[in-house]
C-alpha cells in the first residue's frame, strides 16, 4: 500500500498491572520524559489484576505533562457511550488536549456478560459500537442546535445535553481485524488500531486489511488518508538481527520506516513493561525511523 502520509507517532503499549499499585504510572511517566508521544493501556474491567484504564489514564495525565493517551482499547460493552463521551471531552480539556479514543466492540463475551454487560454476538457487537461512534461524536458537538437523539438497537440517547466539547478533536481509533469492523473503521473511525501479533500472515495481511478500510472510506465519501494507520508491536534488542524487530536499534528503523513506505502505518506503539525499552526506543528507534521516512518521501 502507499504512504498515506501521516506525521509518525511512537508510543508504548503499558500493562496495567495493580501490583506493583505505581508500575504503570512510573513507566509513563519515563515514557513521557523520554519523548513518546503516546501512552496506551489495555482495558479488560473484568480482570481484577489490573487497574481500572479509564482511572488509570485520568492519573496518568494529572503526572505528565506532553504525551498523549489512550486505551488500547476501551472496551465498549462495559462502558456506555454518552457516558464516555463526556469522561474523554473532560480529560481532554483537563490535560491540554492529550486524549485520543481507542475503541473495541468487546471480544471476551463471557467476562463481559459477568460483569452485567450484554452478551452480544460479533456482528451485534459491531453495530453497537457504530451506534456508540454516533453518540459520542453528537455529544462532543456542541456548535449543534438541540440534544443528542440516537434510537438504535442497543443505545437509546432522548435529549441528552451535548458537551463539553473537548480541548481538540479526540481522534476515534477502532481495533480491527474482520470485514465488518474494517468496514466501520473505513466508513466512520479516524484511526485503525490492530496487533502485529494477531495478524496471521503478518505484516503482508495489511495490504488486504488496507484495501478493506480504504474501499470503505471512499465509498462513504471520505478519503482513505482520513484513516490514520498504527499498529502494536512487539520486539527485543539484540547484537545481531534475526527477524523482524529482532535485532540492533538500526534495524528496528528500518522495519518500522518499511511498514509506514509499505503499507501506510504511522503510528507504532511498543508492548513493553521495561523502562530500559522504553528510552531506548525512544532515544534510538523512533528519530532514525522518522529520518529514513522523511528522506524516502522527499
Amino acid at each position: 500500500m502507499p504512504d498515506y502520509g501521516h506525521d509518525l507517532l511512537f508510543g508504548t503499549f503499558v500493562t496495567p498491572s495493580a501490583a506493583p499499585v505505581h508500575h504503570a504510572v512510573d513507566l509513563a511517566i519515563a515514557a513521557d520524559r523520554a519523548g513518546l508521544d503516546l501512552v496506551t493501556f489495555q482495558d479488560h474491567p473484568y480482570q481484577p489484576r489490573f487497574h481500572d484504564t479509564w482511572t488509570l489514564l485520568s492519573y496518568v495525565a494529572a503526572q505528565t505533562e506532553r504525551v498523549r493517551l489512550s486505551g488500547n482499547v476501551l472496551n465498549l460493552p462495559l462502558r456506555e457511550p454518552a457516558v464516555l463521551a463526556r469522561s474523554a471531552a473532560s480529560l481532554d480539556l483537563l490535560s491540554g488536549g492529550r486524549v485520543e479514543l481507542g475503541l473495541g466492540a468487546g471480544a471476551f463475551r463471557d467476562a463481559i456478560e459477568a460483569m452485567g454487560g450484554r452478551r452480544l454476538s460479533p456482528a451485534q457487537g459491531v453495530a453497537a459500537l457504530e451506534e456508540a461512534i454516533d453518540i459520542i461524536r453528537q455529544v462532543w458537538a456542541t456548535g449543534e442546535r438541540g440534544g443528542v437523539h440516537a434510537g438504535g438497537t442497543y443505545y437509546r440517547v432522548t435529549g441528552a445535553k451535548r458537551g463539553p466539547a473537548p480541548a481538540h478533536d479526540i481522534g476515534i481509533w477502532l481495533g480491527a481485524y474482520k470485514p465488518r469492523m474494517l468496514a466501520l473503521t473505513g466508513r466512520a473511525a479516524d484511526g485503525w488500531l490492530p496487533t502485529l501479533s494477531y495478524l496471521p500472515g503478518g505484516p503482508g495481511d495489511l495490504t488486504e486489511l488496507n484495501t478493506r478500510i480504504d474501499d470503505a472510506a471512499s465509498a462513504a465519501g471520505r478519503e482513505p488518508s482520513d484513516v490514520r494507520r498504527l499498529l502494536n508491536v512487539g520486539g527485543q534488542f539484540t547484537a545481531i538481527g534475526r527477524s523482524l524487530l529482532n535485532g540492533p536499534a538500526d534495524q528496528w528503523a528500518e522495519d518500522l520506516a518499511g511498514l509506514t513506505l509499505e503499507y501506510g502505518i504511522s503510528g507504532f506503539i511498543l508492548a513493553t513493561d521495561e523502562q530500559g525499552t522504553i528510552e531506548r526506543f525512544a532515544a534510538e528507534v523512533a528519530p532514525a525511523t522518522r529520518e529514513l521516512v522523511a528522506a524516502e518521501r522527499r
